[in-house]
């Protein structure tokens, strides 16, 4: 019988500087520290409307460590899904104001941005059409340019992963 797991819980990255990747994941991202670990010199962060106990990890090997080479073997990125396209919109704004931002593109089904950490750990950021409206990219997933614009003046006021937030609401010490 498979292993049937839900969904993927939390990702752990390994970054050269903990404090500098810290201030990354926490500026760009909104992400709360959730404890650190100064053995392992590691930290474990939620996301803003993140239900786990921590969406990332991150432990820290020391500005000795080789760099990881593009595409070599292991993870490509990782990918943060956004709730409706106008926050889609704003991600691409705080991608380019902290220098993160390396693309863009349409993949049917899902519109997303790219971008990279201060170690190069790719990730990205993706908003879901509504399921009822993949039509043909239900088995589908091609690159093509990504037009905002549009897709802003398609979506607009769309949530598709509301329900994800709606379950998992920010408390008041959250929200300070």
């Amino acid at each position: 019988m498979p292993i049937d797991p839900v969904r993927l819980n939390h990702a752990v990255l390994f970054v050269t500087d903990l404090d500098r990747a810290l201030r990354f994941y926490t500026e760009v991202f909104g992400m709360t520290v959730v404890t650190r670990e100064p053995r392992a010199d590691a930290a474990f962060l939620r996301l803003p409307r993140g239900g786990n106990h921590h969406d990332l990890g991150l432990f820290g090997l020391g500005p000795d460590a080789p760099p990881r080479r593009r595409g070599s073997v292991g993870l490509y990125h990782l990918a943060w899904q956004v709730d409706t396209i106008e926050e889609l919109s704003a991600a691409r704004q705080d991608l380019v104001a902290a220098g993160a931002c390396t693309g863009e593109s349409s993949h049917g089904a899902t519109k997303s941005l790219y971008g990279v950490d201060p170690d190069g750990n790719e990730f990205e950021i993706m908003w879901m059409l509504p399921r009822a409206d993949w039509g043909r990219y239900e088995h589908e997933a091609p690159v093509e340019a990504l037009d905002l614009q549009a897709e802003l003046g398609r979506w607009s006021g769309v949530r598709t992963a509301g329900a994800l937030a709606q379950e998992n609401p920010r408390t008041p010490a959250e929200e300070a």
